[in-house]
Formats: C-alpha cells, sequence, structure tokens
C-alpha cells in the first residue's frame, strides 16, 4: 500500500504548514503497516522532515517525489544525488512573493513550490516564472504542476521512481502495489504501480474524499472478528 499525504490521506489546506492530521490517522497507519508486515508507505512531494512532523509513525516514507527515501523506518533515508535549484532562483521566487502576498512559497531540498490557492489569477504569473528558470537548466530541472501549484523539481525524481525503489526492496518486493493519489503529482506512482501488476486508484474518482478513504484503510486494519463477521 503506497499512500499520498495531502489530498488523500488528509485535505488540503489553505497553506502547507496548516494541513490538519486527525489523531486516530498515526495509529491507523501503525495498525495497517502491521496487516500489512511492513509494506505500507507514504510517497508525498514534501520533505522527509514535514512528514516526519505530521505523521510521527515507524513506517516507509518516500519525501521530495522520491528524492529523499526511507524504506526502513529505523534507518537514515537514502537521499539521490540531485541538484539544487540556484540561490539566484530562490532569490527570483521570493521576488515574486513580494510582488504577490497572496501567492505561497514551498521551500524543498531541491527545488520548491508556488503556490496559489489563495489567489487562483496568479496561477499563469507563477508558472511563467518557474518555466523561465527551468529554460536555464532543462537538463537539470523540469516544471511540475499540481493542485493550484507550480513545482521546480530536479529531474530523476519523481513518485515514479519512489514505487520503483520500493518495490525494489524488502517488504515491498515480490507483492502487488496499491498507490493511491489525487494530483497530477502521483499518477507517475500509479502508473509504475500498474506496471507491476497493481493498481493506481485516484482518490476522487475511488473514494470521493480522505475521510472516506481513512474509514476504507481503518476497515483494511481493524482485527478479524469472529467467522464470517470480517469487514
Amino acid at each position: 500500500m503506497l499512500l499520498d499525504f495531502d489530498g488523500t490521506l488528509v485535505e488540503i489546506a489553505a497553506r502547507p504548514d496548516a494541513v490538519r492530521v486527525p489523531p486516530e490517522l498515526p495509529g491507523l497507519l501503525r495498525r495497517l503497516a502491521g496487516e500489512l508486515s511492513g509494506a505500507l508507505a507514504v510517497v508525498s512531494g514534501r520533505p522527509l522532515r514535514d512528514l516526519d512532523v505530521f505523521l510521527p509513525v515507524p513506517i516507509a516514507m518516500a519525501g521530495d517525489h522520491g528524492a529523499s527515501l526511507r524504506p526502513d523506518p529505523g534507518q537514515p533515508p537514502l537521499r539521490q544525488d540531485l541538484p539544487h535549484a540556484p540561490a539566484a532562483w530562490r532569490a527570483r521566487a521570493a521576488q515574486f512573493l513580494a510582488e504577490h502576498p497572496a501567492a505561497l512559497i514551498e521551500d524543498k531540498e531541491h527545488g520548491f513550490v508556488i503556490h496559489y490557492r489563495q489567489a487562483p489569477e496568479l496561477g499563469p504569473a507563477a508558472e511563467a516564472l518557474l518555466a523561465s528558470l527551468v529554460a536555464e537548466d532543462p537538463a537539470a530541472f523540469t516544471l511540475l504542476e499540481a493542485r493550484m501549484a507550480w513545482e521546480l523539481r530536479p529531474r530523476g525524481a519523481s513518485k515514479g521512481t519512489a514505487v520503483q525503489a520500493l518495490m525494489s526492496r524488502p517488504p515491498f518486493a515480490g507483492r502487488v502495489p496499491v498507490f493511491i493519489g489525487d494530483d497530477v503529482t502521483d499518477e507517475e506512482g500509479m502508473e509504475v504501480a500498474r506496471g507491476f501488476g497493481g493498481m493506481g486508484l485516484r482518490l476522487q474518482d475511488a473514494f470521493g474524499s480522505p475521510a472516506a478513504l481513512r474509514d476504507w484503510l481503518a476497515l483494511a486494519a481493524a482485527p478479524p472478528g469472529p467467522a464470517g463477521t470480517d469487514p
């Protein structure tokens, strides 16, 4: 089971730091990991440092679209050797924010995101800025569209590469993956999961909402009842 975080396990918030994690979610993930013999991972565009704050539970995690991978929760993360956005690019993003205070910059280890959820009219301008930066080094960076956001991402990192890496290691290797996500950024992970003979599910189509998904996961994590009464 491979799960996106924002918009999938939890509802999208106005700001990345304002996301609300239901108090029962960490315990639910812990139980689900036990039912799956550890083959549960959160695969997110967020840095691992953020995931550790929101989900203090010992499960596998992939952060920064797979740039940081921690298949064993008891070990240090594995980090890809990827380029970092130049300081001059970050300065231009900061200038964009100064000119458009309703936008929000989310900083990441290798790149950054411009969120325009609170000012949808800024979408084209955010896209144009990041596209101009990518054009300066297209071999190293790419532009990624997300829900009400544009992200500058290093090439070589994606949720697809994260799934590929997880599926090459125990306890995921040899099992059938199910990837669940809600955004364009999750489609690469879904595609790789299908390539392993598994499933890629779009949250909106399969469940409707993060709350409905959490209810479904709670059934999957519940201990079996008496004969004939399993969920």
